[in-house]
């Protein structure tokens, strides 16, 4: 697969050694550096990892005339770099590391430089690729005037992945995906707040502001949410785990997501895939252990026991965000567990609005439940992604909704707006609606029709 990268590179130069001692002339550590490493950084570093991962490589960059262009030329050993002239010096980022700690960064050549040139071999690398990230680092290649006229192009028939920078150019319209990271969203948007609201909002306005597809905000340990034309947005959860050094980890979301989009998966499950691989990508060691990944174990989530309008009222006092999700859950299955937990990923306290065996026959015909609401409750109590049950009898949960309030009402699949008529009531007391993938390969009606078979 023939994935072009364009934007700028940097060098990154990491200085490592013990510390066991205090410098003589300051309160200050002494590294014994014992071993210097050197990796492409920026555009480069996307280049770098799809070129690993066994892809067509294409790096369409400008470079500088210096002791570090050779270096970094250096580190791009097997990506195929087609490059420009950058009139000015090559951006130098070097980190020094402390027992595999980091003390501290100083940087080189990194002042803005004037917009740089771009050559028609540079315009022409463009052509026939499957997909095309461009990584914006702020140094000016992006915003050239023949470049993004070029990608706005492209982007009608190419899957274009824009990763952007605070410093940076604006992304051209009709781009197949932004990728901004949760501070970046908000500073864009100029949208107060943190967490999956505050991320929901920003993608609300990026998406009107850029004109792209798609919006992604990528919020670290809590996943992507993917804001997309006509849709709720959808939160695609990650796995979690333990980074010492998030550095690369907005890198490998946009290659994997370029990648996952040139192979024709949809917004939503692309997005999935990059989120996976840029946990597994820090789970492994991030850019420190590139080439020898290793699966990342996810972590358990607390549980409460307590009911669930105290669970929700305690939330609430403490500061927390309060999610909530419903249905019937007859024969509780894996797609069952896997919303579940991805709901729970989204906030402090995950409550579920349960119906009650009433409730559930006059949806589902006499025959059902299958499984008494006790027992379900119980069922659902029992997993660690659920804090609290609430049964309501209702045919509908916004009675239920009323009187929880959360802050977050999450449901599984592909909705419009439109198509749930509880989006409208949480929305009134400041709170939002939101999807997580849903598993169609799983369900209760094919459970109880595979039993019966069976006897």
């Amino acid at each position: 697969m023939r994935i072009v990268v364009v934007g700028d590179v940097l060098l990154d130069t990491d200085l490592s050694g013990g510390a066991g001692r205090l410098s003589p002339d300051a309160p200050v550590p002494v590294v014994d550096v014992d071993a210097v490493h050197r990796r492409a950084g920026g555009a480069g570093l996307v280049a770098r990892m799809l070129q690993s991962d066994g892809h067509d490589a294409v790096l369409v960059t400008v470079l500088g005339d210096d002791d570090a262009a050779g270096l970094l030329r250096a580190e791009l050993d097997g990506v195929a770099v087609v490059a420009g002239p950058s009139g000015a010096p090559t951006p130098v980022k070097t980190r020094v590391r402390a027992s595999g700690q980091p003390v501290v960064r100083f940087d080189e050549g990194c002042a803005t430089p004037p917009v740089p040139g771009c050559t028609e071999e540079m315009l022409a690398a463009l052509e026939d690729a499957d997909a095309i990230v461009a990584a914006d680092y702020g140094r000016g290649l992006l915003a050239n005037d023949e470049l993004r006229a070029r990608l706005e192009t492209l982007a009608v028939s190419v899957p274009v992945v824009w990763d952007p920078h605070p410093s940076g150019a604006r992304p051209v319209p009709g781009v197949a995906a932004v990728t901004p990271n949760i501070g970046e969203a908000l500073r864009f948007a100029d949208v107060a707040g943190s967490g999956t609201q505050a991320a929901a909002a920003a993608a609300d306005v990026l998406l009107e502001k850029w004109g792209s597809r798609a919006v992604l905000v990528t919020m670290g340990e809590h996943g992507a949410l993917v804001g997309a034309r006509g849709l709720l947005p959808q939160v695609v959860p990650a796995p979690r785990v333990t980074a010492a050094d998030p550095c690369g980890a907005g890198d490998r979301f946009a290659s994997a997501l370029a990648v996952g989009l040139a192979q024709g998966a949809a917004i939503d499950d692309a997005a999935q895939q990059a989120t996976e691989a840029a946990a597994h990508f820090l789970g492994s060691g991030g850019v420190g252990a590139m080439g020898r990944e290793r699966p990342a174990a996810p972590e358990q989530l607390p549980v409460d026991g307590l009911d669930a309008l105290t669970v929700a009222r305690r939330t609430r006092e403490a500061g927390g965000t309060v999610v909530a999700t419903g249905g019937c859950f007859d024969l509780l299955h894996a797609g069952h567990a896997r919303t579940l937990a991805a709901a729970r990923r989204l906030g402090d306290c995950l409550i579920v609005c349960l119906n009650s065996d009433e409730s559930v026959r006059g949806l589902k015909g006499e025959t059902r439940p299958i499984i008494k609401q006790e027992d379900r409750a119980e069922l659902l109590s029992a997993l660690e992604c659920v804090d609290a049950v609430l049964v309501f009898g209702e045919s509908t949960p916004e009675d239920a909704i009323s009187r929880l309030q959360p802050d977050i009402w999450v449901k599984g699949g592909d909705y419009a707006a439109e198509d749930l008529p509880e989006a409208a009531l949480v929305a009134s007391w400041g709170g939002r609606t939101v999807t997580v993938p849903y598993i169609p390969a799983r369900s209760t009606t094919k459970l109880a029709a595979a039993l019966a078979r069976v006897g």
